[in-house]
C-alpha cells in the first residue's frame, strides 16, 4: 500500500481525503497543521504528501521548504491544495520544488488523477536512478580489477628478472627478493581472476537472457572434465598420491568451463587446507535426476558456524590460520551451483576432515 500524509487545517477537507483515499487502497495519515505534518513526514515517510497552503503556526511553503531541505524528505513528491489559484501563488509554490498545485474545490477526479502522475513519475525517476547506480556499480566491478592487472604484469615480469640472476655469485639477496615478489604477484593475481570471477556471476544473476543461456547449457562427459582438472590441480602441489578418483559416466546441465570454475574452487580448497599424504576423495553418484558430486578431505575442517555464514569475502578462520584470499572460493561454487538449478552443501567436522556436495540436475 502507497503512504500519502494528509496535512490539512480543514476537519471536513481533511477527512473527506482521508476518506477518499483509503477507499481507493492508500495507507493514510494526516495532521492538522504544520509543525505536526513536519514532524509526521520525518517520521512516516510517506510516499506522497498532499499539503494546505494557508495554515496556522506554518503555512504550506514553509512545510515544503523546511522537507526539502531534509535529504531523507526532499524526494517525495509534494502536492499542494489552496483556495487561491492566482499565477503569483502557482510560481511560489513550483518554484520551491512542489510538484503539482491543485485549487479548492477539487474533484475526486482530480486528486485521483494528480495523485496517480506523481506517484508513476516518482517509480520512473526510481527505476532510473537505480538503472544508473547498477550502471556504474557494473562498470566499477569490470573496470576495477582489469586496472590492476596491468601494473601487477609488470611487477611480474621485473621479478622474472631479479629471479634470472639465480646461480650468479653475490646475487642471493636479488634472488630472494625476486621470488618473493613473484610469489606475491601470483597471490595477487589469483585473487583478481576470483573476483572477476565472481562479479561475472553476479552480473548474469541480474541478466535474464544470459541466465537461461546458463540453464540451457549441458556437459555430457562431466567426470572426464572433473579427473583431469582434479590431477592438474593435484600435480602442481605435488599430491597425485593423495587423490582418490571414484568417478563414474553421466552428464550436468552446465557448461564445461563453468563446471571447471565450480568444481576447481572445491579442489583448490581441498588442497589447501588438507595436509600432504592425506586423501582427497572426489565422487560422484548415479542419479536419474541430478548429477551428485562430492569432494571430501581430511584437514582442518569448518564449523558449523562458519558453515551457515558461508558467503563473498569471508574467509574461515582467517585469524587463527593467516590464509591468504577474501574467502571467495566457496561462494563461487555455491553462486554457480544455485544459479543452474543446483546446490552445494556442507558437511565437517573440525579437525578431521570436509565433505562437500554438489548435485545439479542433469
Amino acid at each position: 500500500m502507497k503512504k500519502i500524509l494528509i496535512i490539512e487545517d480543514e476537519n471536513l477537507v481533511r477527512l473527506s481525503l482521508i476518506d477518499l483515499l483509503e477507499a481507493e487502497g492508500f495507507e493514510v495519515s494526516s495532521a492538522e497543521n504544520g509543525m505536526i505534518g513536519i514532524g509526521l513526514a520525518c517520521k512516516l515517510l510517506p510516499d506522497l504528501i498532499i499539503c494546505d497552503v494557508m495554515m496556522p503556526e506554518i503555512d504550506g511553503y514553509g512545510v515544503l521548504d523546511f522537507l526539502q531541505k531534509e535529504p531523507n524528505t526532499a524526494a517525495i513528491p509534494f502536492i499542494f491544495l489552496t483556495a487561491k489559484s492566482g499565477i503569483n501563488d502557482l510560481r511560489q509554490g513550483m518554484e520551491l520544488g512542489a510538484d503539482d498545485y491543485l485549487t479548492k474545490p477539487f474533484t475526486r477526479a482530480t486528486i485521483l488523477k494528480a495523485i496517480e502522475a506523481r506517484l508513476a513519475r516518482q517509480v520512473t525517476a526510481g527505476e532510473h536512478s537505480r538503472q544508473v547506480i547498477e550502471g556504474l556499480r557494473n562498470n566499477l566491478a569490470r573496470s576495477l580489477p582489469h586496472e590492476f592487472i596491468t601494473p601487477l604484469s609488470i611487477i611480474m615480469m621485473s621479478s622474472e628478472i631479479l629471479t634470472g640472476y639465480s646461480g650468479e655469485p653475490g646475487h642471493e639477496h636479488t634472488v630472494m627478493l625476486g621470488e618473493k615478489i613473484r610469489a606475491a604477484g601470483v597471490r595477487l593475481n589469483t585473487l583478481i581472476q576470483k573476483y572477476l570471477t565472481y562479479t561475472e556471476i553476479e552480473l548474469v544473476a541480474t541478466n535474464p537472457a544470459k541466465l537461461e543461456a546458463w540453464s540451457n547449457s549441458r556437459t555430457d562427459a562431466p567426470d572426464k572434465v572433473i579427473a583431469s582438472l582434479a590431477m592438474t590441480k593435484a600435480e602442481q602441489v605435488d599430491r597425485k598420491a593423495d587423490l582418490l578418483l571414484e568417478l563414474q559416466e553421466g552428464s550436468a546441465r552446465i557448461d564445461a568451463t563453468l563446471l571447471g570454475k565450480l568444481v576447481g574452487e572445491l579442489i583448490d580448497n581441498a588442497l589447501k587446507y588438507s595436509k600432504s599424504g592425506t586423501t582427497i576423495r572426489i565422487i560422484n553418484v548415479p542419479n536419474p535426476k541430478l548429477y551428485i558430486l562430492y569432494v571430501i578431505d581430511n584437514g582442518r575442517g569448518m564449523s558449523a558456524q562458519y558453515i551457515a555464514q558461508l558467503g563473498a569475502y569471508m574467509q574461515f578462520e582467517r585469524k587463527r590460520y593467516e590464509q591468504q584470499g577474501l574467502g571467495l572460493g566457496l561462494s563461487i561454487a555455491k553462486r554457480l551451483a544455485e544459479l543452474h538449478g543446483g546446490q552445494l552443501s556442507i558437511e565437517s567436522v573440525p579437525g578431521q576432515k570436509t565433505l562437500v556436495r554438489v548435485a545439479l540436475p542433469r
